[in-house]
């Protein structure tokens, strides 16, 4: 009994911590606070809402800067490369009998790796001067870790029970404001045949999801403001990148459990 405890209780929180709620937090954490560190550092780029940096491109392009508007376009078609490329590793894994949603935190654990690597040796010559070839090999990292979170929401099958976008609140935000609206209408207009009531549930259920993610993302991005001006460091990346190797870690002890309950 003493022998086994352990084991049992590492297995409830990995089953915990890769679960709807406690998960989409800690990834929408993370992208807010990537997508906000990336764009007071790198002079405005966007990692995570990256269709943001077509808007950028357009006012670098009106200001006659040429440099700036391609290193902010050549995010987009770093994103759908690897989007695809994600895609085909998930495909992989699924052919393998592999857990497609460990397999996709580990890549996108490499990735931040990678970007926090850029980041520290490569920022330095950035307090001098804004230099776009150090700017883009960065930016493009970043790109690449929240492109592969992008795809890991839609390709990880059976561990979410609905598609949330955990990098871009903009449609979250606007699916919490419908239901909270839905919510008060049914619990206003009290049909006899109880569907305001079901609709109420119906409401508060998805409310019930979505605001973590929005809650995440929130502090993620006041988290990262708060770690960069106090360390004015690219070193505060490291907590991405723990975060999403420890939900990698859960991921795969959790696998054989299912596998074998299947």
């Amino acid at each position: 009994m003493v022998a086994t405890s352990p084991t049992k209780t590492s297995f409830s929180l990995s089953a915990f911590l890769i679960s709807d709620g406690p998960a989409g937090f800690l990834l929408s954490w993370v992208a807010g606070f990537v997508d906000t560190s990336a764009f007071i550092i790198l002079f405005g780029i966007f990692t995570a809402h990256v269709t943001g940096n077509i808007a950028l491109a357009g006012s670098s392009f009106v200001s006659s800067d040429g440099e700036t508007t391609i290193t902010r376009l050549l995010m987009l078609p770093t994103f759908m490369l690897t989007v695809a490329l994600t895609s085909l590793l998930a495909r992989h894994a699924r052919r393998k009998g592999w857990s497609v949603f460990a397999v996709l935190l580990t890549a996108e654990a490499i990735a931040l790796g990678v970007f926090l690597l850029l980041g520290t040796s490569l920022s330095p010559a950035l307090l001098l001067d804004v230099q776009e070839e150090y700017i883009l090999p960065i930016g493009m990292a970043g790109v690449v870790s929240m492109a592969i979170q992008n795809a890991l929401m839609k390709e990880a099958k059976g561990v979410f029970k609905s598609y949330i976008p955990t990098t871009v609140m903009t449609g979250n935000t606007t699916q919490l404001t419908i239901d909270i609206v839905q919510f008060l209408s049914a619990k206003l207009s009290r049909s006899p045949d109880g569907t305001s009531e079901q609709e109420a549930e119906e409401a508060l259920e998805r409310m019930g999801r979505f605001v973590p993610v929005i809650l995440g993302f929130g502090l993620g991005g006041l988290g990262a403001a708060v770690f960069i001006l106090l360390s004015e460091s690219w070193w505060s990346l490291v907590f991405p990148l723990v975060i999403i190797s420890t939900l990698a870690a859960a991921a795969y002890i959790q696998h054989p459990r299912s596998t074998s309950s299947t």
